[in-house]
């Protein structure tokens, strides 16, 4: 009978690494094999972990929002937690059927520390099932405001850190599509979104400006690299925002005047609070 692979099969992988695991999210074949795909993709597993893995130290609690099937939070057990005897991860995730999955997974893992939650982001703020402090607030790919709603439950939870890689993120873009007429009579800086593209892309960038300049304001480091390259996602932006407890003085006041000059103040409420 031919023996099962293990992890110390496979040079890639890292020593205790579960097989398993690595199967469920299709980074192993079937038969235990790494191809030419499956290889990048580890690849880009162990790259956003050498992001996380040095805010980690001594956390307790990490919550991973609109964690869909919660690889991220598996793939960080699973390389750090495990070894460890504490430190929790509750995975955030308003699509019931992906949380009992989540949940049946890690019982079959053995992973007893992983939780999940079958709620919004917004639910979250006042959920008996989560401590008044959290150490470490993760959100990849969450779309359009999820992001700006997990950034909110970390500042509320005085998160140490904040790990963000923001997906579609329409609601900038509109504002400014909503009032380009007014703003093309107002300042010649509205060519800069006059054309349909433009506006998409340039909205992006200013949301995640204006979510910089936020945790700034309220007293955090700000790190934003790219995730992967862009060959492989254009949405690869990684924010990574460490408390130091010491606010940029000018940050919200520079925000105000982004949202002024862009002619979208009615956004203030939700990136100069």
């Amino acid at each position: 009978m031919k023996k099962p692979n293990t992890a110390a099969d496979i040079p890639e992988i890292r020593t205790g690494q579960s097989i398993d695991l690595l199967k469920e999210l299709h980074i192993l074949t079937r038969d235990g094999k790494l191809n030419q795909d499956t290889r990048r993709k580890l690849k880009q597993v162990y790259h956003l972990y050498q992001f996380i893995e040095p805010l980690l130290d001594g956390v307790q609690t990490l919550v991973d929002h609109g964690a869909g099937k919660s690889y991220l939070g598996f793939i960080l057990y699973d390389l750090y937690f495990k070894s460890r005897e504490a430190g929790e991860i509750i995975g955030i995730e308003t699509r019931t059927e992906l949380v009992d999955r989540s949940r049946d997974l890690a019982a079959r893992l053995d992973f007893p520390r992983m939780r999940f939650l079958a709620c919004t982001v917004e639910d979250s703020f006042d959920s008996a099932e989560l401590p008044a402090i959290v150490d470490v607030v993760t959100a990849l790919h969450a779309c359009n405001t999820a992001t700006d709603d997990a950034i909110r439950f970390a500042l509320g939870k005085q998160a140490q850190h904040i790990v963000l890689v923001p997906c579609c993120q329409a609601e900038v873009s509109a504002a400014m599509r909503a009032r380009k007429n007014e703003s093309l009579g107002k300042t010649p800086l509205s060519e800069l979104w006059r054309h349909p593209i433009h506006t998409r892309e340039l909205g992006s960038h200013l949301t995640n400006v204006l979510r910089c300049l936020l945790l700034e304001s309220h007293g955090y480091d700000v790190t934003v690299t790219e995730l992967v390259g862009w060959e492989h996602s254009m949405k690869n932006e990684l924010i990574i925002a460490s408390i130091r407890g010491k606010p940029r003085k000018n940050a919200r006041e520079r925000a105000e005047a982004i949202l002024h000059e862009f002619n979208i103040e009615e956004l203030a409420p939700r990136f100069t609070y």
